[in-house]
């Protein structure tokens, strides 16, 4: 058995994604390109480009991660370029995204000659946490003028619309769309493709791929244009788990459990959106609170239920590890790093990247 704490990248949980993916592609003529700001466990990135059409990122590292790495379109968007970076950026894009027409004028001439898009910000979103919705107020995510876009159209062939945040609901995206549509269509008319973003989760339990499919598909012919999704969660959801052993117990008027992990190091978001991590079963007659090594206080993965006494050396498996957590994932505390393994289709488990001192010192100065 590998050494814990690591993160188990599945694929015989990732392929049904991919599956989806593939149908949604087939049916719609949409296509989806990864996003890597979620995930970038390039390990992985041959097999899922057998169904993908390539990546989308949000900096210049992700732009020549997905170049490098993933091929097919490579998408480059940022919320701002800087002067010394934007010339390798586009050496390694076949698109580029500016997120304001400010950004769009000022790298006018170095971009020249490559496929050019703007983020437009309709002004409604599905996010439920302020903290990630791009209509948020005062955001600074895309432009939102209709006739201030109208005036670069000259300059840009496609736009980019991210205002879905895990919205599993279809007849909510749908109605979003339409918004979308009533405001910006004579200006989407006018382009040769649009990107939809990502936040769909398309590839979740019951959602109906056959209305969407349709709808994608009515949007795109009724306004002559390529469609893109950017799925990133979508993508890799219930794909990773993040594997960890019990180090010590104690009771403080709870039974709690010590593992060789930390939210705050190796599950950053569970800290940021106060949630909770996710063990299944997560059933039986033990109640435990699931704690990290950290120094932090509140470093707590949850409370979870077993059939037996938690102990030291038990394993436990936190499962949807793969979206957000792996590029997340720092040296808080000095806790080692997780390593990163693979789980392939036979059933057999390979390790592909492990993190020692030396990475540690590395990263620092």
């Amino acid at each position: 058995m590998l050494q814990t704490p690591y993160y188990l990248i599945d694929k015989s949980k990732l392929l049904p994604n991919m599956e989806k993916i593939a149908s949604l592609r087939e049916a719609s003529g949409a296509k989806s390109l990864l996003a890597l700001k979620c995930f970038a466990s390039w390990s992985v990135f041959d097999f899922m480009a057998e169904y993908m059409d390539g990546t989308t990122s949000s900096s210049l590292y992700e732009v020549k991660l997905g170049y490098e790495k993933f091929g097919g379109e490579t998408h480059a968007y940022s919320v701002a370029y800087a002067d010394h970076e934007i010339g390798e950026v586009l050496e390694n894009c076949d698109k580029i995204l500016f997120n304001t027409i400010g950004q769009l004028n000022r790298f006018e001439g170095a971009s020249r000659g490559k496929t050019r898009g703007l983020r437009v910000n309709p002004g409604v979103s599905t996010s439920e946490f302020d903290l990630a919705d791009p209509a948020r107020p005062f955001s600074r995510l895309g432009e939102h003028d209709p006739k201030d876009i109208e005036k670069v159209t000259d300059q840009i062939s496609g736009f980019m619309f991210h205002c879905n945040c895990e919205n599993e609901d279809f007849d909510r995206f749908d109605a979003m769309l339409g918004t979308i549509e009533q405001r910006f269509g004579h200006l989407i008319r006018q382009m040769e493709w649009i990107s939809l973003g990502g936040g769909i989760h398309f590839t979740g339990k019951d959602y109906p791929l056959d209305r969407l499919a349709e709808r994608l598909k009515r949007f795109s012919g009724e306004n002559g244009v390529q469609v893109y999704l950017e799925p990133g969660e979508a993508a890799i959801t219930k794909a990773a788990t993040l594997e960890v052993t019990v180090l010590d117990t104690l009771n403080n008027g709870k039974d709690l459990a010590i593992v060789d992990s930390s939210i705050e190091a190796h599950m950053l978001d569970l800290l940021i959106y106060r949630e909770t991590a996710k063990i299944a079963p997560n059933k039986g007659p033990h109640e435990w609170m699931v704690c990290g090594k950290s120094c932090l206080a509140g470093d707590i993965f949850g409370e979870f239920r077993f059939a037996e006494p938690l102990k030291p050396g038990d394993r436990l498996s936190f499962q949807d590890a793969a979206g957000y957590p792996l590029v997340k994932t720092n040296w808080f505390n000095g806790v080692k790093m997780p390593a990163i393994a693979v789980k392939e289709l036979d059933g057999s488990e390979r390790l592909v990247r492990d993190f020692g001192y030396d990475d540690f010192v590395a990263a620092l100065s």
